[in-house]
C-alpha cells in the first residue's frame, strides 16, 4: 500500500506538498533492502524521484541498481508497469540509455506476449523514442513516438500516453530542425489550450514555450517557461536534464535581458553540476557560453565539448562542437575552427539534425572552407581503434594512460571514446557492463 501511495502521488499535479513527500520516501528506501517486490518498487521511486530532483546521479544509480537486483515485472497485475519505466528513465537521465533501451525493449515483449497492446505500449514506445532522442538518434526515435501516439490515439483522446507522445514528437522535430512540422504537430493536438493535471515528460508547458521560442515568439515564450519553471521548482523538481525550461528560458532573454539570461544560465548550470552528468553539465554549459561574447563563450564551449565526449548525448556534442567552432572563427581561431565545424558537421548529419548540419556549413563557407563531402553513418559496431580504447577505458585507465599504450595523443583517445559512448549508449561509468554485455 505504502509503494501504491509513492507511485500515484509523484504524479500528481495537485498534491499538496510533494517536497514533503519526498523526504518521506527518501527515509522510507534507506530502510529497505529490496527483498520483496513492494520494497523494490519503492526503492526504483526512489531513484526516479532523486533524478527528478537533482540529487547526484550516483545516489539515482544506487537506488536504481537496488530495485533492478532480483528483477521487476512489466505486466505484474497488483503493481503495473509504472515503476520498471521510470527505473528505465532514470538510467537514462544518468547517461546510461543503452540500459534503459534494453529494460523498454524487455517491456515491450511482456507487453506483446500478453496482448497489451493499449497505452502501456504506447508510453513504453514513447520512452524507447525518448531514449533514441536523448542518444541523438533521430529519426528512429521520430519512429518509435509516432507509433507510441499512434497507439494512443486508438485507445482515447488527452490521455497522459497521448501527451507524452505528443510532448516528445515535437522535442524531436525540433532538434531535426523542422520547426513547421513541429508546430504543426502542435496545432492538432491544441497543446496551448491547456495541459494534463498530470506529471508528464516532456513537459508539455516547457515544450510548447521551446516552441515558441523556435518560432521567434520571445515574449510568449518567456512566459511560458517561467510558469512551467515556477511549477516546477515548487514541486522541488530541480534537474535541467529532466526539464530543461532555465536553458530554453535564458536563451529567450539574450536580446532584451542579458544579464538576467546569464544568472538564469548560471543556475541551470549549478543545478547540472550537482547532478553530475556528462550530458547535463555540457548542455548546461554551451546555453550558457550563447549568453557571453565569443572570447568568453570559447573557454565554456571548450568545457561544454569535452563533458559531452563523455557522454553518449550525439547531438548536444554536435551542437556544442558548432557553438565552438562558430566562436572560434569570431575570435580569429580558422584552423581550430575548421576541426569543430567539421566534427560538428558530421555528428550533426549522422543524428539526423539537418538545421545543424545546415548550420554548420553556413558557419564553414563564411570562414571560406568548402564544406567536405559528408561520410558519417551510425553503425553500432566498434572500430578496432574504439575497441582498443574501449577496452582500456572499461579497465580504469584514464586517456592519457591510454593515448600512451595506444600511441597516439589524449584527443585522439577522447575523440575515439565519444564514438564509443555514442554507439553502446553509456558514459565511462557504465561502459564495463556495456563491454560485458
Amino acid at each position: 500500500m505504502q509503494a501504491e501511495q509513492f507511485k500515484w502521488n509523484s504524479v500528481r499535479m495537485d498534491e499538496a506538498n510533494s517536497p514533503a513527500r519526498s523526504r518521506l520516501l527518501a527515509q522510507f528506501a534507506k530502510r529497505l533492502t529490496g527483498r520483496g517486490v513492494p520494497e523494490r518498487h519503492i526503492l526504483g521511486l526512489r531513484a526516479w524521484d532523486a533524478a527528478m530532483r537533482g540529487e547526484p546521479a550516483a545516489t539515482a544509480l544506487e537506488y536504481a541498481e537496488q530495485a533492478l537486483d532480483g528483477g521487476m515485472n512489466w505486466t505484474d497485475q497488483d503493481f503495473g508497469f509504472e515503476v520498471p519505466a521510470v527505473v528505465a528513465v532514470t538510467l537514462m537521465y544518468c547517461d546510461q540509455p543503452g540500459r534503459a533501451e534494453e529494460l523498454f525493449n524487455a517491456g515491450i515483449m511482456e507487453f506483446e506476449s500478453k496482448g497489451w497492446r493499449g497505452a502501456h505500449l504506447s508510453f513504453v514506445y514513447t520512452l524507447l523514442g525518448y531514449v533514441r532522442f536523448r542518444r541523438g538518434r533521430l529519426a528512429e526515435a521520430e519512429d518509435f513516438v509516432r507509433n507510441g501516439l499512434q497507439i494512443a490515439e486508438r485507445v482515447g483522446h488527452d490521455i497522459p500516453a497521448q501527451w507524452y507522445a505528443v510532448g516528445t514528437l515535437i522535442e524531436t522535430l525540433l532538434a531535426r530542425g523542422s520547426t513547421e512540422e513541429a508546430l504543426r504537430v502542435a496545432h492538432a493536438y491544441k497543446l496551448a489550450e491547456g495541459f494534463p493535471q498530470a506529471v508528464v515528460y516532456p513537459d508539455p508547458q516547457a515544450v510548447w514555450g521551446k516552441l515558441l521560442l523556435a518560432q521567434g515568439r520571445i515574449d510568449e515564450a518567456k512566459q511560458h517557461l517561467s510558469a512551467a519553471g515556477k511549477r516546477l521548482d515548487l514541486r522541488g523538481t530541480r534537474n535541467p536534464s529532466w526539464s530543461p525550461w532555465q536553458l530554453d528560458l535564458a536563451l529567450a532573454q539574450i536580446a532584451k535581458e542579458p544579464e538576467q539570461a546569464r544568472a538564469t544560465a548560471a543556475e541551470a548550470v549549478a543545478r547540472a553540476r550537482v547532478f553530475g552528468t556528462s550530458s547535463a553539465i555540457g548542455h548546461a554549459l554551451r546555453v550558457s557560453a550563447a549568453t557571453l561574447d565569443a572570447s568568453r563563450a570559447t573557454g565554456l564551449l571548450q568545457e561544454a565539448v569535452n563533458h559531452l565526449e563523455q557522454s553518449p548525448a550525439a547531438c548536444e556534442l554536435a551542437h556544442a562542437l558548432i557553438d565552438h567552432g562558430t566562436a572560434l572563427h569570431t575570435i580569429g581561431d580558422p584552423h581550430r575552427a575548421a576541426q569543430q565545424l567539421y566534427r560538428g558537421m558530421e555528428a550533426a548529419s549522422a543524428c539526423g539534425a539537418s538545421g545543424l548540419v545546415s548550420r554548420a556549413r553556413s558557419q564553414l563557407a563564411s570562414a571560406g572552407l568548402r564544406p567536405r563531402r559528408l561520410h558519417a553513418s551510425e553503425q553500432d559496431t566498434l572500430t578496432l581503434a574504439e575497441h582498443a580504447a574501449a577496452t582500456r577505458a572499461s579497465v580504469g585507465l584514464d586517456n592519457a594512460a591510454i593515448a600512451a599504450e595506444l600511441r597516439t595523443d589524449a584527443q585522439a583517445v577522447s575523440e575515439l571514446l565519444s564514438a564509443v559512448f555514442t554507439k553502446l549508449g553509456t558514459d565511462r561509468l557504465g561502459l564495463r557492463r556495456a563491454m560485458e554485455g
